[in-house]
């Protein structure tokens, strides 16, 4: 039976500060609120007690599917039951039209927040609309679990949801939501999920075609709600022609007033007739006024209106009064509230045909205008989609480009849609704004050759013209090529006219797509970093980091991490990059989007995997390499160096010297030299050269690499040329690190380290005293490679004491008596099977989340069998954890 009253149960888990959520999808559009409401009963429909009496059974199965055909009374028969339950119900009506699983499941979470469903402020939101984040279903069914109330969810025309992967991911919310969601499919059609299992388990509750039909009493009673009162046989000979089907009951019920004998005309429409189109063009269209019946067919083109478009599409005024009619009278049109209307979509589909057969050529011209006044409406998405359908390819693109939307095709919101539409757009689409969009996606398939040819012809065409917008978007596609090509020059013009230009277009306008600048200052950022110029790309990089944060800039926001995190590695800090790469990859995370070819894709996984090698975390720095090349070939030149650099740092600690030098250079070309990218190429060129005996060449190498390109590493191009022989040369670029201030302990460690192997072997006391300090220094970054790779003269001087025991446990190599000790010591206690499970989880870089979602288990469970893994093994960390596990065998 059905439980009523009282307020929802916040249980395991506290709410302070529960958020309304996102007010926008993850398509940019703000979330239509009528698809939350619950459809309103109209005067005649009829309550069913034994239909009702069926949907209290949700409340004792998990699932529940009410399937019938279009027409059968689905939705209002669970509407009414939802509306008398007398606890809030979350209530979900899917669109019609592909959707992907980022939108589906942004809206479902919306539908839980709008019944006031207690759920986490940090829960987060897909932010891309075709993909949603694993952990993200995980976490809701494991809050759902705690409920002590079950919530009630609807999903309404759940036919319209025709993805297999959506289907899947709601049996698994479904499945590990367990007693706390129950939820109710209405739909036409057998849903993708595993019903065959539910049935047989008893868990499902069904109401189906045969018994959503209309017995006689109902349609008789129906009938009578009408103001028709038929003779029992011919009722009974009415529900034996219609099958008992709500709509053609309904139909029947609303044309035969029409006729001066019901009863014969009842009759007369069930014989012989075509199926629902005849009816609904002969007996409801053409039974309508003139005025109506061009409204209607006009309004066809449009998946919703409101009496503004209305008025725009017939060129009249007035259509509040009539929009009203038609929904009272039941024929076809639906009220969504807040003065929208939608026609049935067959009724609608029908009326379409009916359009291009009685008004050849009109459909483009109504196209047309639905283009313009949505677009002034501020429906941006919907006035492109009518623009194209009507062939304005001029007009879509001033659209986009007149809102200042361009860099939507390059931020995930709706960036896929936004090409394949303007894919289609051919020459004769000869505006500015035209050319724009032709650059905008070339250059967001990397396509720089042709992308740049648009803009330059954009520019002449901008030249002559008034065009703030337009100017604005050709200089952020400026920054964009120039980014690409490493023409750093190139992009400080085009922000610095950005930024003059910006007076010109309205804060409102800047306001509303925060974007444009995230990216701007971004591409800016890395050109400025490809320059070499650390602190000037940190300062405008701060900038992203600092805008607002949500969906339309959390791609911008991870790539500006990211490339903080790469100068941080640069400087030496290796604890402070990885914080910063971790911060960059789950600002992705957060609301699931993958761009796996935008630009600075992967880089903070780039600079956590040049960190691990640093620590001498060998197989954790490969498998981060590997899932960065998920993400493809970077496609500017910062990206590609970092990819070169932690590969070739990575061969050179595994011995690969010849693979390494191969491997150092960046795949991308750039029209300017960076100087750190130059100067860490010839470091691992010249290192190559010394791992193959070749001292000499290692100096012509490094002799190429001029001081003011080395001032990015002089701490490590002054061990390279002391490990080559050049001592002189090797101090002289201590001196550098002195001036220059860049004091990160990764460069003060390798500092430290050619002042001891200078000193050692004429002043040992005063190496030992060096060497001391920059093992405290490296043991706060966990920096190991520097010494790895120092040679046996500072090996033999770690191994005495005392710096013997500031280096044991943490930086001592294996096959060293502390390493045999450290590796023999046994563990506490042999870990448990699903210990075992969760550690080796923890070896593919799993996140705690993601290690919840594989075992379906809660994420408190997998962090209690972490905490009592890490005391069993004597690990305080995941990395240590991982290596302990490896060395006793146990992963």
């Amino acid at each position: 039976m059905p439980r009523t009253g009282g307020d929802p149960v916040t249980t395991r888990h506290e709410i302070t500060g529960r958020s309304a959520g996102p007010r926008v999808d993850p398509l940019g559009e703000p979330f239509l609120q009528t698809r939350f409401a619950l459809p309103a009963t109209p005067a005649t429909f009829l309550r069913r007690p034994r239909l009702a009496e069926r949907l209290d059974q949700a409340f004792e199965t998990p699932l529940t599917m009410v399937n019938g055909s279009a027409g059968a009374g689905k939705t209002l028969l669970v509407a009414d039951w939802a509306a008398r339950l007398g606890q809030p119900v979350a209530w979900l009506t899917n669109e019609a039209g592909s959707q992907g699983c980022g939108v589906f499941w942004a809206y479902v979470l919306q539908a839980l927040r709008a019944a006031e469903v207690p759920l986490p402020a940090d829960l987060g939101c897909p932010g891309e609309a075709h993909r949603v984040d694993h952990k993200l279903l995980a976490r809701l069914a494991d809050e759902l679990s705690a409920r002590e109330r079950p919530v009630v969810l609807v999903l309404d025309e759940f036919d319209r949801v025709t993805s297999a992967r959506i289907a899947e991911q709601l049996e698994f919310v479904l499945h590990h939501a367990g007693q706390g969601l129950r939820l109710v499919l209405v739909t036409r059609t057998e849903p993708l999920l595993p019903l065959h299992r539910y049935r047989a388990a008893g868990a499902m509750t069904e109401i189906r075609d045969a018994e959503l039909a209309f017995t006689v009493d109902e349609a008789a009673a129906l009938l009578d709600r009408h103001g028709l009162r038929l003779p029992a046989e011919a009722t009974r000979a009415l529900v034996e022609r219609t099958r008992g089907w709500a709509a053609g009951l309904r139909l029947c019920a609303l044309a035969a007033p029409q006729s001066p004998d019901p009863e014969t005309y009842l009759k007369d429409f069930e014989a012989g007739r075509s199926p629902i189109a005849d009816f609904l063009l002969a007996e409801v269209l053409k039974r309508q006024p003139v005025r109506t019946q061009d409204l209607l067919l006009r309004v066809s083109v449009v998946e919703r209106f409101t009496p503004a478009l209305v008025a725009e599409l017939t060129g009249r005024g007035g259509a509040e009064q009539d929009l009203a009619a038609l929904h009272g009278q039941n024929a076809f049109v639906e009220d969504l509230g807040h003065s929208w209307y939608r026609l049935h979509p067959l009724f609608g589909e029908i009326l379409r045909v009916h359009l291009r057969v009685r008004s050849p050529g009109l459909e483009t011209e109504l196209h047309r205008r639905a283009a313009r006044w949505l677009r002034d409406s501020g429906a941006l998405a919907e006035a492109l989609a009518h623009g194209a359908a009507a062939g304005d390819w001029n007009f879509a693109a001033q659209a986009l480009v007149d809102d200042l939307a361009i860099g939507r095709l390059f931020t995930g919101l709706r960036a896929s849609e936004l090409v394949e539409l303007f894919s289609r757009m051919g020459p004769e689409a000869t505006t500015a704004a035209a050319d724009l969009v032709r650059a905008a996606r070339d250059l967001s398939a990397y396509d720089v050759e042709h992308g740049l040819v648009q803009l330059r012809r954009a520019e002449k065409r901008l030249a002559a013209e008034p065009d703030p917008a337009g100017r604005l978007s050709c200089l952020l596609l400026q920054s964009l090529a120039a980014r690409l090509t490493g023409s750093p020059g190139m992009a400080e013009r085009a922000v610095a006219a950005a930024e003059e230009l910006r007076g010109e277009v309205s804060a409102q306008l800047l306001d509303k797509h925060p974007e444009f600048t995230a990216l701007l200052l971004t591409h800016l950022g890395s050109a400025r970093l490809w320059a070499g110029r650390f602190d000037d790309a940190r300062a405008v990089l701060a900038q992203v980091v600092a805008c607002p944060s949500g969906v339309s800039t959390a791609l911008p926001r991870e790539d500006a991490l990211g490339q903080l995190a790469l100068i941080d590695y640069l400087d030496g800090r290796l604890c402070r990059a990885e914080h910063t790469a971790r911060a960059a990859r789950r600002e992705a995370e957060k609301y699931g989007l993958e761009r796996p070819h935008s630009c600075g894709s992967g880089l903070g996984q780039l600079v956590l995997a040049a960190v691990a090698v640093e620590r001498g975390e060998l197989g954790d720095a490969q498998a981060l390499l590997d899932e960065a090349a998920d993400a493809g070939v970077p496609r500017d030149p910062v990206t590609a160096a970092g990819r070169s650099l932690a590969t070739a740092r990575l061969l050179l600690s595994r011995g690969e010297p010849r693979a390494a030098a191969a491997a150092a250079d960046p795949a991308v070309p750039a029209l300017a030299t960076s100087p750190w990218a130059r100067a860490q190429t010839a470091l691992v060129a010249s290192a190559a050269q010394l791992a193959e005996g070749r001292p000499d060449s290692a100096l012509k190498v490094l002799d190429d690499v001029s001081r003011d390109g080395a001032y990015a590493c002089a701490a490590e191009m002054a061990w390279a040329r002391l490990a080559a022989g050049d001592r002189e040369a090797a101090v002289d670029l201590l001196d550098d690190v002195r001036t220059q201030g860049r004091t990160g302990p990764g460069t003060i460690v390798r500092a430290a380290l050619v002042r001891a192997e200078a000193t050692r072997e004429s002043d040992a006391g005063t190496a030992r005293r060096v060497l001391a300090r920059a093992l405290r220094e490296a043991r706060r970054e966990r920096l190991r490679r520097p010494f790895l790779e120092a040679g046996p003269g500072i090996r033999h001087l770690l191994d005495t004491p005392p710096l013997q025991g500031l280096a044991a446990g943490w930086l001592t190599p294996r096959g060293s008596p502390g390493a045999a000790e450290e590796a023999s010591s046994p563990v506490v206690e042999e870990l448990s099977g699903r210990e075992r499970e969760v550690v080796g989880r923890l070896a593919d870089l799993m996140s705690t989340e993601e290690i919840a979602a594989d075992l379906y288990v809660s994420v408190n469970t997998v962090k209690t069998h972490l905490k009592s893994a890490y005391r069993k093994l004597g690990a305080n960390c995941r990395a240590e954890a991982v290596r302990r596990a490896r060395d006793h065998g146990l992963i």
